[in-house]
């Protein structure tokens, strides 16, 4: 039975959950995530956890937060004047904005606390720090 290689290009159906069993995404009624083992297009553990897998084998990956989004981080979050925002802007705790590095990235993040002065935002990955819990199946492994 053919198994899963570095640089093989797979197809998976998989449901992604939290460890508290909240499902935070997945291919269920859409088309198999196709990706290239190894090319870095999805997170480090995703791709280990795939490795040695045969075709139509199904398994469940936990993935510690260091091999999916990485730890937290403090120096991602900021407060901003509220005089820097656009005029037209309203913000509210929950939404999603969009920053500009001074390098011209756009970074996206979200607002988590509205003062009478200040927004802050956090442009953490909103699962940075989290254990993931991923339940795959390989449907279509290609040299």
């Amino acid at each position: 039975m053919k198994k899963v290689e570095q640089n093989n290009k797979v197809k998976v159906h998989y449901t992604g959950k939290l460890e508290s069993g909240e499902v935070f995404d997945s291919s269920e009624g859409r088309e198999p995530l196709s990706f290239t083992v190894g090319a870095g297009q999805m997170i480090p553990g995703f791709e280990k956890g795939v490795l040695g897998m045969e075709l139509n084998e199904k398994k469940t990956i936990t993935i510690e937060s260091e091999d999916a989004y990485g730890d937290r981080r403090d120096d991602l979050i900021q407060s901003v004047p509220k005089s820097q925002l656009p005029e037209d802007l309203n913000p509210h705790e929950g939404q999603q904005l969009q920053s500009q590095t001074s390098t011209g990235q756009v970074i996206p993040v979200v607002v988590t606390n509205v003062s009478e002065e200040e927004i802050t935002v956090d442009a953490n990955h909103p699962l940075a720090g989290k254990t993931l819990v991923f339940d795959v199946e390989v449907v279509g492994i290609d040299e």
